[in-house]
């Protein structure tokens, strides 16, 4: 089984960016074959909304988009994986820019992603999991747009605050655990 993690987190070693690889070590031992895109190291515009990746619209039939940047490349392992991990920090009480902006350059392709299991990873300094509830929503309409999608779990890394206050949180296990039984 192929699992994808894409961590949006700006700062490598963050506490969303930890808890993804916690995720991924779990999955590679529990044998899947694992991979980790960290948008912060990609370069990815907004999308236009120009709609030439849609034949229906009089667009390309063939889906691709007409900005040229690294989003080619993640959509093509989003298309192939069958465990997709979204790892995100909150930010004002939602998902952070890099991660929408990714969701929203989706729909050049985002009929092919059939049948993905999802997984969501959320990190914030409020120590309330409702402090995520906004992000969550943004990150489960994406999943509603996927053709047979499934929610899978949610990792809940609340009450972190700064780099590193994730190593004392239960959901540094909880990120393993979910990644080995994915």
């Amino acid at each position: 089984m192929k699992v994808l993690a894409i961590s949006s987190s700006p700062r490598k070693g963050g506490n969303s960016d930890v808890l993804c690889d916690r995720f991924l070590k779990g999955a590679e031992e529990a044998g899947y074959q694992t991979a980790k895109i960290r948008l912060a190291e990609k370069n990815i515009s907004p999308c236009n909304a120009c709609c030439n990746c849609q034949p229906c619209c009089g667009g390309k039939k063939d889906h691709t988009c007409v900005q040229e940047d690294d989003m080619a490349e993640i959509l093509q392992q989003l298309v192939e994986a069958e465990v997709i991990v979204l790892a995100t920090p909150v930010y004002f009480y939602c998902m952070d820019a890099r991660m929408k902006t990714m969701i929203d350059r989706c729909y050049a392709r985002y009929r092919e992603m059939t049948g993905k299991k999802l997984y969501f990873i959320v990190t914030a300094a409020d120590p309330q999991h409702e402090a995520a509830q906004e992000a969550l929503a943004g990150l489960r309409g994406f999943l509603r747009c996927l053709p047979d999608a499934e929610e899978c779990g949610v990792i809940y890394g609340t009450g972190a605050w700064d780099i590193g206050d994730i190593y004392r949180h239960p959901a540094l296990e909880e990120a393993y655990r979910m990644g080995k039984e994915a």
